[in-house]
């Protein structure tokens, strides 16, 4: 993978994690640096998962992929949460 893949990589997991954040409902205790570290594994895995169903890779937008990332983290944000949760900072 080249740097500006790279970079681009971090840059739509910092949105797809975002994303994800905002989708789930109250406060999340977990921190922006968590937040990113799930949204660019869920956008790397949600690439993979559309790629195995034909999703990917289509013209003009892929709101598919993006939906299946945003609801890998999601799910992140909320796993990550209910672990962390108890946990005092």
């Amino acid at each position: 993978m080249e740097m500006s893949g790279i970079i681009s990589a971090i840059v739509i997991g910092i949105v797809i994690g975002v994303l994800g954040r905002l989708v789930v409902p109250g406060r999340q205790r977990i921190g922006l640096l968590l937040t990113i570290v799930v949204g660019i594994v869920a956008a790397l895995v949600g690439t993979f998962i559309a790629a195995q169903l034909g999703l990917a890779e289509t013209k003009g937008v892929d709101w598919a992929e993006w939906g299946i990332q945003i609801v890998l983290a999601a799910l992140g944000v909320v796993a990550l949460d209910r672990t962390m949760g108890g946990r005092r900072r």
